[in-house]
């Protein structure tokens, strides 16, 4: 039995190896076609395109067949684990049998001694007993009689112990001989087997590695293709580099250091902002650098140039308060900027509050709010460099060429990217490292590069239980699942792809019936597969600032997301108030910390 066993694993090993064989040579040979010499020009698109969809093709296949050959090798040595134990075994009985033949010789030792010595004295007996004087005289006397009765007894005794005693050591001699055949079985099976198995785990560990090195070629390949198509198609991955902390730490990328092992957070580029215009701490960072108000506003503001003598309305009337004077207390109210900042960004906050308010009021002919819907206004002076930087642009209003005011929005942190503008950089160039060249990330902007898992603005608003925004491996699957879902409902309900969290933590004032992980789980496997792990994440965006593609390497394969669908699936899905705050665009990074 335990030869067919083995027997059985040598040819299961053999087809293990052949399948691996099989699937590398035809990975090879198709592989070998990948980067042909074309006799005739080819549209490189077309090209890359056949080449890219012809490595899905291949990766496919290696996945396909990499898991019933993990399965047949674990089976395998499970097998060698049982069969080696086995062994051990029949070693330990043979050992014990050793011992009792051992001490089965000691014990006949003595009694073959005895036995010698009986047949010598039985001899002699039967020499005396066998004269016929001997015999006759013996008869007639009693005392004679009953002696010979006796050795008769006692030679019919000694018959039995003799026919005993060479029954046993026949027998032991026969077992010993059986053990010595036994031994020599064992050890051959053993050296075959330790033979074989060394074969077969090189085999198996040669195959291992082939198909390691296998993994490695697609993932080569496949990012050579990527690096193609974001070339192609204008799109760079962000080398995020040297960022400013966020005002609450365990938002900012330093927190990277003490998040979860294997974990994944979003960051935004920027946060509530409509990206239009002057950003405010762009304009602190110029500004220290040494450029002037006119620069400034330039920068951000490419269309307009300062009209240093508009004729601006006297009064403006402002909700709940009434009218009252624009220069000397509207505009000395405005609350936008601290006042501790360099004169120039003072500066050119002033003229683009004032041409805000001019253009808004339509030059006073209606009110204007006093929240951040409009611009930040206090019913008081804010005094200091301030007062002083409103008093020294008095009358100065950015205008287009027809010398109407412009429109001037504007915001704290646009995330190094301006609608109006283009790249906030040191170059005007998003390429590379762009973040360390951004002006926003030189003012060390708390909103430059920040993780939102907080409800509003503040640092310390509820964070529905989380202290920290770092995705689990599972949460982060879930909300891929979500997606999958959603682009393919197969009869899922996908109003509830909400926050597993909507009904602790409300978003909107309203709970819910969200599906739970499981439940989500199982219908993406239903709608192509569910994801339950990731093992990379790579994001790209194009040179307006947008992030147009999350690529992500899964348990299922590779998939690619729009950045506007990530963005939308994530807000709609992500736990208690994590989310990427960006109304009109999609500008983020996805960290991992593995």
């Amino acid at each position: 039995m335990k030869k067919k066993l083995f027997y059985l694993l040598v040819g299961g090993v053999w087809l293990v190896v052949g399948s691996l064989l099989t699937v590398g040579l035809s990975w090879l040979s198709t592989s070998l076609r990948l980067t042909p010499n074309p006799i005739y020009a080819v549209d490189p698109v077309v090209e890359l395109q056949q080449q890219i969809d012809e490595l899905e093709k291949l990766k496919k296949l290696s996945e396909a067949a990499t898991k019933p050959l993990e399965n047949q090798v674990r089976d395998l040595n499970q097998k060698i684990t049982s069969i080696r134990a086995g062994i051990a075994a029949a070693k330990q009985k043979t050992t014990e049998l050793a011992k009792q033949i051992s001490e089965r010789e000691q014990e006949f030792s003595l009694q073959y001694q005895i036995l010698t010595k009986r047949i010598s004295e039985q001899y002699k007996r039967k020499r005396v007993v066998s004269l016929p004087f001997l015999t006759f005289f013996q008869l007639n006397n009693p005392k004679s009689t009953r002696d010979l009765a006796y050795r008769a007894s006692v030679k019919a005794q000694d018959e039995r112990i003799i026919s005993q005693i060479i029954t046993e050591i026949t027998q032991l001699e026969r077992d010993k001989k059986s053990l010595e055949e036994r031994q020599k079985r064992l050890a051959k099976m053993e050296k075959q087997f330790n033979e074989q198995a060394r074969f077969f785990e090189g085999e198996i560990k040669k195959a291992r590695s082939y198909q390691k090195e296998l993994s490695n070629k697609i993932a080569e390949l496949s990012a050579k293709q990527q690096a193609i198509i974001a070339a192609r198609s204008g799109t760079q991955t962000t080398s995020v580099g040297e960022v400013a902390l966020a005002d609450d730490f365990n938002a900012s990328i330093a927190f990277k250091a003490q998040a979860p092992a294997n974990s994944f957070a979003v960051f935004s580029f920027g946060a509530y902002t409509h990206r239009n215009g002057m950003s405010q701490y762009g304009a602190k960072a110029r500004a220290e650098a040494g450029q002037s108000v006119e620069e400034i506003l330039k920068a951000y503001y490419p269309n307009a140039h300062i009209e240093k003598n508009y004729a601006e309305m006297d009064k403006i009337t402002v909700d709940g308060v009434g009218v009252i004077p624009f220069e000397e207390q509207y505009l000395q109210g405005i609350y936008e900027m601290p006042a501790s900042w360099h004169l120039n960004a003072l500066k050119a906050q002033a003229i683009a509050a004032r041409t805000y308010a001019i253009r808004y009021t339509d030059n006073g002919k209606r009110s204007i709010c006093t929240t951040e819907r409009c611009q930040v206004f206090k019913n008081q002076k804010k005094g200091g460099a301030w007062e002083q930087a409103v008093n020294e642009t008095k009358g100065w209003v950015l205008v287009d060429n027809g010398g109407q005011p412009v429109s001037t929005q504007y915001a704290s942190t646009h995330g190094g990217y301006a609608n109006t503008s283009g790249w906030d950089t040191t170059d005007k160039s998003g390429g590379g490292n762009w973040a360390d060249r951004a002006w926003e990330n030189k003012a060390k902007s708390p909103w430059f590069y920040k993780a939102w898992y907080r409800a509003g603005y503040s640092k310390t608003g509820a964070s529905c239980g989380r202290s920290h925004p770092w995705l689990t491996q599972k949460e982060f699957a879930d909300i891929i699942n979500a997606w999958i879902v959603q682009k393919n409902p197969n009869g899922a309900d996908t109003s509830r792809i909400q926050p597993v969290t909507i009904n602790q933590c409300q978003i909107g004032g309203s709970g819910g019936n969200p599906y739970s992980m499981d439940e989500l789980k199982s219908l993406a496997d239903k709608s192509g597969g569910a994801v339950t792990s990731i093992s990379s994440v790579t994001v790209s965006h194009n040179d307006s600032g947008q992030t147009v593609n999350v690529r992500l390497e899964t348990n299922r394969g590779t998939i690619n997301i729009p950045g506007s669908e990530f963005k939308t699936i994530f807000n709609l899905r992500a736990p208690g108030y994590l989310r990427i705050p960006q109304s009109r665009f999609a500008f983020f990074n996805i960290e991992h910390k593995k």
